[in-house]
């Protein structure tokens, strides 16, 4: 079909587009089913928060608080939302901190899910990360595969991530290659599951 180029494309006046009709859910009892093949990440799907303690050998040790919502609209893949504050050792806040977004999914074998893992992250500074990863049961090891930054990012080189779920509880551990530095340890946390 060829339209007039003189002519205002179909688009152009049609009625406003409501809300997305389909929703992200965090919580298993409502919303899309969790699509079968992410059954080995649904222990991960929830909201979840606490503390950690990050440092790097070029910047001050720190306290945060954190916020991660992982959720899913019945695709096969995980939906990966993070954001933190600083916070003085007495947990009030200090300032906003790093914030990621970001997608998990299983390697497919076929219909079947295998054990590894291929996520994004994506940073608002510019860095953009692609892990391959084990899962062994509730734990969830990743390493990058590959790194891209803008420009004007800082200079990430490669990371290391270890998840696990640990007494009810979201565990992980962040090491990181940047500045000049080899893979180090730069985060840790704690978080309790709040919903989902």
């Amino acid at each position: 079909m060829t339209e007039n180029p003189l002519q205002a494309p179909p688009w152009l006046n049609a009625p406003p587009v409501g809300p997305s009709p389909y929703e992200d859910t965090h919580d298993l009892r409502s919303g899309p089913d969790l699509h079968p093949a992410l059954l080995g990440l649904l222990p991960y799907v929830g909201v979840w928060r606490g503390r950690g303690v990050g440092g790097y050998p070029t910047i001050e040790d720190f306290h945060y608080a954190q916020e991660i919502r992982i959720s899913h609209d019945g695709r096969p893949f995980l939906f990966y939302e993070s954001r933190a504050w600083i916070v003085k050792p007495d947990g009030e806040p200090v300032r906003p901190a790093f914030r990621e977004v970001g997608w998990w999914r299983m390697v497919m074998d076929g219909p079947k899910p295998t054990d590894e893992v291929e996520a994004l992250f994506a940073t608002p500074t510019g860095v953009q990360e692609l892990h391959i990863g084990m899962l062994n049961g509730v734990r969830l090891e990743m390493s990058t595969d590959a790194v891209v930054r803008t420009a004007t990012a800082k200079e990430v080189t490669a990371g290391h991530r270890l998840y696990g779920i640990v007494d009810r509880a979201l565990l992980y551990a962040q090491d990181m290659a940047a500045v000049g530095q080899p893979l180090t340890s730069h985060l840790a946390a704690k978080l309790t599951r709040v919903a989902g």
